[in-house]
């Protein structure tokens, strides 16, 4: 597997750990509807959250939460759409984004509450 697979798979995992070290329970990883993915789908109390993570190794070229684009924002949009109708939630919800940086060792989680709508 590709590198940058490896390390976005890590950061989803470190994504899942730190969500739920925040008391949401994560629904759902990896939640697919036709072309679109959500990363995480988590709840607390009664708020459901679909979270976008970007990781990165490197921030040369920017922070990950800049290489969230205004498309796959809709595609994330559109798969929640699907979720709330199949699953006829019916209270608030929101959409994240959790940048994960890996320096080496060290491991930055910066999570954005209300990223896009």
């Amino acid at each position: 597997m590709a590198q940058h697979n490896e390390t976005g798979k890590q950061g989803e995992a470190e994504a899942n750990r730190y969500l739920r070290e925040q008391g949401y329970e994560v629904m759902f990883r990896n939640y697919r509807y036709q072309h679109a993915e959500i990363d995480l789908i988590a709840k607390k109390g009664k708020l459901l959250v679909f979270v976008e993570v970007k990781t990165r190794t490197n921030l040369s070229y920017g922070n990950p939460e800049e290489f969230v684009s205004y498309a796959k924002a809709k595609l994330v949009m559109k798969a929640a759409e699907q979720y709330i109708f199949a699953n006829d939630w019916q209270h608030d919800i929101r959409f994240d984004i959790i940048a994960v940086t890996i320096a080496g060792s060290e491991l930055q989680v910066k999570h954005i509450e209300d990223a896009f709508c």
